[in-house]
């Protein structure tokens, strides 16, 4: 049998979910926003018995079914590899991160599947007040799906709301509603949703422009981009808030994510908020080299953004790292070791089980109960940094910070500029003009991968940003993988790379096909 080379194995596997997850996301967030728009202009049909209403809906209802479809496939792929890839994960916090994606696939997906087949099909056959409904409850349905992915999702970042179970050497949840409120649960969904919500309005917009530009199908385009800009710019200044939200909980409950985001490697209480800089990638953590070449930046704002004016430490990475004895805050290595400490009680419970060793059972046993006094205490003192006893070095506990520190400030620009261009296409709109100023239809048409690239840089902060954690601070990425060959992997990554690149091209070629024919039907 082939050896198993653990490091590339973990490599790519971690490569293989963020290929899977990547291109899901070009396809979710579309079908989160555009189903409510199709609902708002369906209600505007259903109020005003306005035909070209009807058509319009039925035109964006067209781009939802063939989005909606594609996103389901490559859907699927993800969750499947929780079992291929990721074994060993699934069985140590299965009972907590199974329990969303089970009410996902039995409530939130059945609800969403079922009222669109009579949204779509439904048109002739049922009432106009029922097929309002279906549509409504497809949207509502869609975004349900992702409060429970989301949540999963959450609780990797910041896990809560369970006990370890020392027989089975399993986590299980002991509270429902700490998983599914937790902060980490509330911001990451109303960012995330609310940045779905912007990117539909925005391929509402292209879409739109291009029959400016062509000029064909005049109406439809004018009245779907003032119903996709109001809804826009609403989108627009809510994502900026709940991202504002998402950094201040980031900067609670993962440090060094946050520490990464802002390359930020000794922490201070008065820090500055680099607008954006260039790295010097020679820097190494502890070293005294300067961390950029070039900064933009504005003094103070860092930390009062990050603590609502309470002026608290904010570590960096040199100070999670090799400790800060002032800020009470524990070396990596000292960790490593509290940890290596859990996991060897761990082995020894197991090893005394076997060998029916009662006493030794029930001791160890305690310590592993938060309910007990000295469950307690060991839980604070070691359980806690039980995932940092995997690693053989301080420095794995460090993500890609290069890429982390990039990827954010994309993601902030590109939001900043779509609040811009949402006004700016309003203002145009409410003082009809929108078909005046050929120039501006071309931004509004070449401004299309702007969402797409901003929601694929925001998940990279996210994932990137937390390794080498699968759940943080309990369970890396290198004790997370299934008995899987590196061979195997490969293979498989190179399938599904080739294969979802077809499914993408088929989509684009669907899309257009059938703005194509709604410009023969003009």
């Amino acid at each position: 049998m082939e050896e198993i080379n653990t490091l590339s194995a973990v490599e790519w596997s971690r490569a293989l979910f963020a290929l899977t997850a990547m291109y899901h996301w070009i396809f979710v967030p579309l079908t989160l926003g555009l189903g409510f728009i199709c609902a708002i202009m369906e209600t505007i049909y259903y109020r005003t018995g306005n035909i070209e209403w009807k058509h319009i809906t039925k035109f964006w209802m067209k781009i939802f079914a063939i989005n909606f479809a594609v996103g389901v496939a490559t859907g699927l792929i993800l969750e499947f590899q929780f079992g291929t890839n990721w074994s060993n994960y699934s069985y140590f916090v299965g009972d907590i991160f199974g329990a969303p994606l089970a009410i996902e696939g039995m409530f939130a997906f059945f609800i969403e599947a079922t009222f669109m087949a009579v949204m779509y099909f439904g048109w002739e056959k049922v009432t106009k007040g029922f097929h309002l409904t279906a549509t409504w409850m497809t949207a509502i349905g869609a975004n349900l799906s992702a409060v429970w992915i989301l949540i999963a999702n959450s609780w990797m970042q910041f896990p809560t709301g369970m006990k370890f179970n020392i027989e089975t050497a399993r986590n299980e949840m002991v509270s429902f509603s700490e998983v599914v409120f937790s902060e980490t649960s509330i911001s990451k969904y109303t960012h995330t949703v609310s940045s779905a919500f912007l990117l539909a309005a925005v391929v509402v917009i292209a879409i739109s422009a291009w029959y400016l530009i062509k000029r064909v199908n005049t109406s439809l385009a004018v009245k779907s981009i003032r119903i996709a800009a109001i809804w826009g710019i609403i989108s627009a200044l809510l994502v900026a808030w709940t991202g504002d939200q998402s950094g201040y909980v980031m900067a609670k409950t993962q440090p060094m994510k946050f520490a990464a985001a802002e390359a930020l490697y000794d922490g201070d209480t008065d820090l500055s908020l680099t607008i954006m800089g260039i790295l010097d990638h020679d820097k190494v953590v502890g070293d005294d080299k300067e961390r950029f070449h070039l900064e933009l930046g504005i003094p103070k704002l860092l930390s009062a953004l990050t603590t609502r004016g309470e002026n608290f430490f904010i570590p960096g990475i040199n100070d999670l790292i090799y400790g800060n004895e002032s800020q009470g805050i524990i070396s990596t290595q000292e960790k490593m070791v509290k940890g290596e400490y859990a996991i060897n009680k761990l082995n020894e419970y197991n090893i005394a089980k076997k060998s029916g060793d009662t006493a030794k059972v029930r001791e160890i046993a305690d310590l592993f109960d938060k309910d007990t006094p000295e469950g307690k205490a060991f839980n604070e003192e070691y359980f806690r940094y039980f995932g940092y006893g995997f690693f053989d070095s301080p420095l794995q506990a460090v993500p890609h910070i290069g890429l982390t520190f990039y990827s954010f400030r994309i993601m902030v620009a590109i939001g900043g500029f779509l609040v811009f261009f949402f006004a700016v296409i309003l203002f145009l709109s409410f003082r009809n003009q929108l078909t005046r100023y050929r120039w501006m239809m071309w931004i509004m048409l070449l401004a299309l991968p702007l969402p797409y690239i901003a929601g694929q840089a925001g998940w990279i902060v996210s994932e990137v940003g937390r390794q080498p954690w699968t759940v943080q601070d309990m369970l890396p990425a290198m004790a997370s993988i299934s008995d899987i060959s590196v061979n195997t992997v490969k293979t498989t990554f190179f399938i599904f790379a080739v294969l979802f690149t077809i499914m993408l091209i088929a989509e684009i070629k669907i899309i257009i096909k059938q703005i194509r024919l709604a410009e023969k039907k003009d």
